[in-house]
């Protein structure tokens, strides 16, 4: 007879589920201390040595295996965020890209391409080049108007730092540790330096800054700021949310609309809702959407293994097909750039939108042949700028972009 019978069954089922509780967390645990051996930066001395490809590998690592879900979701969020700023909200209205129905799904798509390609390659790699070059041709149509002011693009880039790591640590399994907000520091100046954004409004611009933590606290210090004196209520903000909102809400159904419209402001502080001019949520759905959010935190960290590197997310292909485009490899409204394959067009998502009524990869004028690069963006300057797209590229291909980016005072 073995000993396992002379147990009683409920207290074998007792012993399964606190084994397995404690496989999750040694195994969690155990990935984040290899993930911080793995690199020479140990102590707040060594962060001031950090390289930009240190910093991007370990952010990759973040945003594609350790917290895909809910950093996405707080970059998608970042750019609603800077939807609450009249001076661009009235740009994006002014010009149709995120406030007309006709515009804004392509833009959106347009603007998380770009932001995907020069995160998900070496800052050295010429995709992540070419993604900034063409970056900085298209908001240099505004800045030579004087659209864009340089606090617009330091708060957008100071959005882009910190929503995610604000995110990760009140919604995941895990906060993010010093050294891994001193690589999204890094990562973030190096991508100011490259689009040639000022840092004279924040305080250490003249000596320069410790290391990428310093630079990460200062920067979300003063968008905090920003914030206050700049993000008002505006119905430039009201119209371009509304548009956004509809985005994310395109696969809800029409008597479900209202209430996926409380469940958005549910993720809005009291400031951005008022800008927004939107109204507060009823306290049931505020309640029920931080109760679902800390039942997920809670399944991850006790429940959940780790998820494996075969798992990694992306929503750009890889490599370039045969014609040297490149495809997106997911979508929530319109299947932009996504490849018209079997899977694609056959698979239970595709098979849900059809039955919903909804475009799917193949139909339309989506461009499920690719994107090229150099023609993402607004359809009128698709075969414009590639000059300057070319130039600016060289440029930065020749700056060696994978140092420190603190060696040198910007």
């Amino acid at each position: 007879m073995s000993w396992a019978q002379d147990i009683p069954t409920w207290q074998l089922v007792l012993l399964s589920i606190a084994g397995y509780v404690y496989l999750c967390r040694l195994l969690r645990y155990r990935r984040l201390h290899q993930k911080q051996a793995l690199y020479p930066y140990k102590t707040r001395e060594d962060y001031a040595k950090m390289t930009n490809q240190h910093a991007y590998e370990i952010q990759k690592y973040l945003y594609s295996v350790e917290f895909p879900f809910t950093t996405q979701k707080a970059l998608e969020f970042a750019l609603f965020r800077t939807y609450g700023i009249p001076s661009i909200s009235k740009l994006l209205v002014n010009t149709k890209q995120l406030s007309d129905k006709e515009f804004a799904s392509r833009r959106y798509a347009d603007t998380s391409i770009l932001i995907a390609e020069f995160m998900a390659w070496s800052p050295e790699a010429e995709r992540t080049n070419a993604a900034i070059s063409r970056m900085n041709y298209l908001h240099s149509l505004y800045q030579k108007k004087n659209l864009i002011s340089n606090d617009d693009m330091l708060y957008t880039l100071s959005l882009f730092a910190a929503e995610p790591v604000q995110w990760v640590n009140r919604h995941e399994w895990r906060q993010m540790t010093e050294m891994e907000i001193c690589a999204i520091g890094t990562f973030w100046k190096s991508i100011g330096d490259a689009m040639n954004i000022s840092y004279t409004d924040l305080p250490s611009s003249t000596h320069g800054w410790r290391d990428g933590l310093d630079f990460y606290e200062e920067l979300h210090s003063w968008s905090l700021q920003y914030e206050e004196r700049a993000m008002l209520p505006s119905q430039y903000n009201k119209k371009t949310a509304d548009e956004t909102t509809a985005l994310l809400l395109y696969d809800v159904p029409k008597s479900v609309i209202p209430l996926g419209r409380a469940v958005v402001s549910t993720l809005m502080d009291d400031r951005l809702r008022k800008a927004m001019m939107y109204p507060p949520p009823p306290p049931s759905i505020q309640t029920g959407v931080e109760t679902v959010l800390t039942l997920r935190k809670l399944a991850l960290r006790y429940l959940a293994l780790p998820r494996p590197h075969f798992l990694r997310h992306g929503i750009i292909s890889e490599r370039a097909d045969k014609n040297g485009r490149y495809h997106r490899t997911e979508y929530e409204s319109e299947p932009w750039y996504m490849e018209s394959n079997l899977r694609n067009r056959w698979g239970p998502q595709a098979w849900l939108k059809w039955m919903g009524g909804k475009p799917i990869p193949g139909t339309g004028s989506f461009k499920s042949q690719g994107y090229l690069i150099h023609e993402v963006g607004p359809k009128s300057q698709e075969k414009m700028g590639l000059k300057e797209f070319e130039i600016g590229k060289e440029r930065l291909m020749k700056e060696g972009r994978g140092g420190c980016p603190f060696s040198v005072v910007k």
